[in-house]
């Protein structure tokens, strides 16, 4: 049986907490939240169902070990101090991501710059040839993460960020990021047992992943690769029973997901993306607009509604028909709203009982929960 080590799962901002419930729920050890991360143990194997399982962490660090540096020269020596060899050969490839919040570095790039420098270095005095370097499928992906004078260095086993599950081809403009849409998923109060409906579903992603909660099936099951996979320590029978592990957790899933949408070219890339995820069996697609159809509901509604004028709509018309279309048609019912558009949410007209501070990549974005009750009054200015 392999040995627990530390490990560290990244996350995006106002999700740690979500991320910390699923590491907990999967059996981590020594669980510690931080912002943007949540650090936690366990062996090979749970390093391998981490990756597979986690539907809110963007990578899964490993830390090798740590150093003091207060300039590029000390950085340099304190990577080519460690023996590299234990990770790559020298025809491997490296890539190298550094993060830095210090008052000795000031500039990410070069840290990863002199990082690599100094790794392909030690192979090249050790053996007469280095490792290239490959930033799209390397061999191994290092990061450097310096505070103050800290630097702290890791191995990441999950290669490309988890968020890219593998079943989104086709895209609209400003997807949501599959991890993000996961998260406000698990934020919301869904029942997982009432029906789903995302109004707007662009791409698909929001029913996607809300199908893949429901029956639980690992979000990165279709994968094509983890980083872990050209590690040395690599252990395929293992990762193929963690596979099987995952598949048996399916559960049956008899409730409804619907994603409508208004545009039939989008609906069509919507398609295509459920079909990659083997979802059409849980997810019903249909042709729909918001604000015209006469279809009324009570259910559980969650949307990402366009907030850019870009998309060719008017702002403050647009909210202000989502508030109206809601008390109007789906009364008794539950919505969420994620916007990185914090002046529209004020055009919606409606209180909210919740507001979650999020980001949607670098806007500062938030997760509104609307409650339509019987009579729910229109008011002009949220406090």
């Amino acid at each position: 049986m392999s040995q627990n080590f530390k490990m560290i799962a990244k996350t995006l901002f106002g999700l740690e907490e979500v991320l910390e419930k699923e590491l907990r729920q999967l059996g981590a050890m020594d669980i510690k939240r931080g912002v943007r991360m949540v650090q936690f143990s366990g062996d090979l194997g749970f390093m391998y169902k981490a990756n597979m399982m986690l539907r809110t962490a963007i990578r899964i660090l490993k830390p090798v070990y740590s150093f003091k540096a207060r300039n590029e020269v000390d950085l340099y020596d304190g990577i080519y101090q460690h023996d590299w060899s234990q990770y790559i050969n020298e025809d491997d490839s490296i890539s190298v991501h550094g993060t830095i919040a210090s008052r000795y570095f000031n500039h990410s790039q070069y840290v990863a710059l002199k990082t690599k420098d100094a790794i392909v270095d030690q192979f090249r005095r050790k053996t007469g040839t280095r490792p290239n370097v490959d930033t799209k499928h390397p061999d191994l992906r290092v990061s450097v993460h310096i505070n103050d004078q800290r630097v702290d260095v890791s191995i990441d086993s999950s290669g490309e960020p988890l968020y890219k599950r593998g079943y989104r081809d086709k895209t609209n403009i400003a997807p949501i990021n599959e991890a993000l849409a996961a998260g406000i998923i698990l934020l919301s109060d869904w029942d997982q047992r009432s029906t789903f409906i995302d109004p707007m579903c662009g791409s698909g992603t929001i029913a996607i992943e809300a199908a893949m909660i429901a029956a639980n099936i690992a979000p990165n099951l279709n994968r094509m690769e983890f980083g872990f996979e050209k590690w040395k320590d690599y252990d395929n029978a293992l990762f193929e029973k963690i596979q099987d592990s995952c598949l048996k957790k399916m559960r049956e899933f008899d409730g409804k997901i619907i994603a409508r949408d208004a545009d039939g070219y989008t609906l069509q890339k919507a398609k295509d993306n459920v079909k990659n995820a083997n979802l059409e069996d849980f997810i019903s697609l249909e042709k729909g607009d918001f604000f015209r159809d006469n279809q009324t509901a009570k259910a559980f509604l969650l949307f990402n509604p366009p907030y850019d004028e870009r998309i060719g709509i008017e702002i403050d018309t647009f909210y202000k028909q989502i508030g109206d279309t809601l008390k109007q048609r789906y009364q008794g019912s539950t919505a969420w709203i994620i916007t990185g558009n914090l002046e529209a949410i004020k055009h919606v007209g409606l209180r909210p009982s919740r507001k979650i501070k999020l980001y949607n990549g670098k806007l500062d974005a938030r997760l509104v929960k609307y409650e339509m009750y019987r009579g729910t009054k229109k008011i002009h200015k949220l406090q």
